[in-house]
């Protein structure tokens, strides 16, 4: 099934988000590889692709896991959370309609 995991931005998470980069996009392109993703990025913060210093605040991912269970424990593996990137996560079932 799909979930879609929601997570909000600690204030001022631009440093931090962008020092484990790196490896929260190695963990995406796992899923990627694996067929299992929809989609996935941040929310910036101003209306802009590139937010500059405002940075983001947030990010959501959608993609496919055995069960709520697996999407969590997925969840609480990223390297935002370890770094206390993300105050707030929210996993929930997706269903996709389009396309």
């Amino acid at each position: 099934m799909l979930y879609a995991i929601i997570a909000t931005d600690v204030a001022h998470s631009l440093d931090k988000r962008m020092s484990v980069r790196p490896a929260h996009v190695e963990r995406l392109k796992q899923l990627q590889a694996e067929g299992r993703i929809v989609l996935a990025g941040p929310h910036p913060a101003v209306e802009s692709d590139d937010p500059g210093e405002a940075g983001f605040t947030g990010s959501l991912i959608v993609a496919e896991f055995p069960s709520l269970a697996d999407a969590k424990a997925w969840a609480d593996a990223d390297p935002y959370v370890a770094a206390g990137v993300y105050a707030n996560v929210v996993i929930k079932p997706f269903k996709q309609v389009l396309p």
